[in-house]
Parts: structure tokens; C-alpha cells; sequence
């Protein structure tokens, strides 16, 4: 039995091996993203809800104005808050867009359909000079 669990060990170790050369040899998954422009311009229009998911240290350096807080570490305890077949699309946003897109793939094998990650994220928001808010900003009294 001993021997028959190692032999069994091994075949998956090789079977999850050749999987992930499969996967680093395929060309890259294509997702759904957006200009930091364009999704600034949307955002500011009101056509899209945009989450902001990093964490929260990295909120209290400063986010865009009316932005969902919803760090990557809650998603899966909050993903009900992300609407599938929403009437308006999801923007993601991160501080680069490596998180974003990470999780921008994982919504969508899950059905998310209206999900975008914004390419630049925040760091590139910041070098532009763009608007920012502290986070306790957006909930204050009279903030929009």
C-alpha cells in the first residue's frame, strides 16, 4: 500500500508537471481590460463601477473618488458584491494590473461576463497627478 500511495504521488507530480508546461507554453489567456484613460473617463461619468482591490495599506495611500473598496484578499467572501450580468460594467483596478487581471480571470471562469481590469492601475494614477481621496473620505458625510 506504502508503495502503491508513493506510485500515486509520483503520477500526479507528473500530471500537474505536464500540465503546467502546457500552460506556460500556450499564448496567454486574452482579457477584457482598459486604458487607465478610458476607464478614468467612465468612471468620472458614472458608466462603470470601479473596485479598487488592493489592500487596505495600500488604500490609505490614496484612491480614486468614488471607487469600491474591496481588497483581493475578501473577494471570494465578498463576491456576491460583484454583480454577473450587471447593467454596468466592473472595472478593476490594482496598483499595476497583475492583481487585477488575476482576478478579472478568475470571475470570469466563475461567469462574470461584464468584468474589465484597468492596465497602468493605480501607481500609474498617482505618477499622472490624477485625483485621489483617502479611503475614510469616501464614507464621509456629504462625500459623493
Amino acid at each position: 500500500m506504502f508503495v502503491f500511495s508513493l506510485r500515486r504521488v509520483g503520477v500526479l507530480c507528473a500530471l500537474g508537471l505536464a500540465s503546467w508546461l502546457l500552460q506556460a507554453c500556450s499564448p496567454e489567456v486574452t482579457l477584457p481590460n482598459v486604458t487607465l484613460e478610458q476607464a478614468r473617463a467612465e468612471h468620472e461619468a458614472g458608466k462603470v463601477l470601479m473596485i479598487d482591490i488592493r489592500e487596505s495599506q495600500e488604500h490609505a495611500t490614496g484612491v480614486a473618488q468614488g471607487v469600491v473598496l474591496l481588497p483581493m484578499s475578501q473577494v471570494a467572501q465578498r463576491v456576491a458584491e460583484i454583480l454577473k450580468q450587471a447593467d454596468q460594467p466592473v472595472l478593476l483596478i490594482c496598483n499595476t494590473q497583475n492583481r487585477s487581471r488575476a482576478v478579472t480571470q478568475a470571475l470570469q471562469e466563475q461567469g462574470f461576463t461584464n468584468i474589465r481590469y484597468v492596465d497602468g492601475g493605480m501607481s500609474e494614477w498617482a505618477k499622472r497627478g490624477w485625483p485621489m481621496v483617502k479611503p475614510q473620505d469616501l464614507l464621509a458625510p456629504g462625500k459623493s
